[in-house]
């Protein structure tokens, strides 16, 4: 018998979290579910310290609490993939392993599914991170808009729930390039939000580097939209309007001063112009064809090498 919960769980550099993070999502998921009713599967990203013994310690007692550890890191949104290739219950929650998103909001989030949304946002009051990561999130937020359509005003949270039928929807994916939201979004328009606190991490400091999260930036805008491409082709005519206009203004300088001494800067500046442009449209279309090759040659999402209280399935292990 599936369970009606699931709540995965991406973990790294989260070992001293975890034991606090399990017991209170136990108290949690016995309120709103029962015993028997639900499940966690903790995905170890191939972190840095000793999570994944941890974890193993943690779910030798504990037949509701799931294992698996990616053999290399994939980043998070590939570590959600692992994990909802997984889950079995019919509301999957997704939350981060630093304790900031508080699993005594999960009842919350299962009201509103269980009041007809496929999906469901945990907007939060007051975000508890750096002051880089919080403009990196609002910009995100306005791409995103822009990318994906995404409403004004819907956040989008790491922290969300999702109705079973979504998932299976999203792992229709098999692109090694992923973003759950441009995924989830994709699959359902039905979706609400709710408001909670967002808590201080407990301990150790996030995974996240501003490398990583513009990369993640990258993977959205060049994986679920064109607007890119479009946005260097209009640039492109733009530029070509823009010199063709000086080049009539410099003629027409010429023809009205025939003495006009006309410098090679302009002609300099013109060429630094167009080649900027030209060197922009080609990095975008690196970007795509460089997507598109790993996509043909069938790069993995996440390669699972050890499972704790789960079966093997070999379907899934890609």
């Amino acid at each position: 018998m599936n369970p009606e919960i699931s709540v995965v769980i991406p973990v790294y550099g989260s070992a001293s979290i975890l034991p606090s993070l399990v017991q209170k999502l136990e108290q949690s998921l016995r309120a709103v579910a029962g015993p028997g009713g639900f499940e966690a599967v903790l995905v170890h990203d191939h972190g840095p310290d000793n999570s994944w013994e941890v974890l193993k310690a943690l779910a030798a007692d504990r037949p509701w609490l799931k294992g698996i550890n990616l053999r290399r890191n994939a980043g998070q949104h590939n570590a959600v993939m692992a994990g909802f290739a997984h889950a079995r219950g019919r509301y999957i929650i997704t939350m981060d392993d630093d304790l900031q998103h508080d699993p005594n909001d999960i009842p919350r989030i299962v009201e509103a599914l269980e009041a007809g949304a496929d999906l469901v946002y945990v907007r939060f009051e007051a975000r508890q991170h750096a002051l880089w990561k919080r403009l990196g999130s609002r910009f995100n937020d306005w791409v995103a808009s822009r990318l994906l359509n995404k409403p004004t005003g819907l956040y989008l949270s790491p922290f969300r729930g999702i109705r079973r039928e979504v998932c299976q929807t999203a792992l229709g994916y098999r692109g090694p390039f992923v973003y759950v939201d441009g995924l989830l979004l994709q699959s359902t328009s039905n979706f609400s939000s709710i408001t909670a606190r967002h808590h201080l991490r407990q301990d150790g400091k996030s995974g996240y580097s501003l490398r990583k999260s513009i990369a993640l930036w990258m993977q959205m805008a060049t994986s679920f939209s064109i607007v890119p491409l479009r946005f260097v082709s209009l640039a492109g005519i733009a530029a070509s309007g823009a010199a063709f206009l000086f080049a009539l203004i410099v003629v027409a300088r010429k023809l009205m001063n025939p003495d006009l001494a006309v410098g090679w800067s302009s002609l300099i500046v013109a060429i630094l112009f167009m080649g900027g442009l030209q060197l922009l449209a080609l990095g975008a279309i690196g970007e795509y064809t460089g997507r598109i090759l790993l996509n043909v040659n069938n790069r993995p999402q996440f390669v699972v090498g050890e499972r704790c209280n789960l079966d093997a399935d070999p379907t899934i292990d890609s």
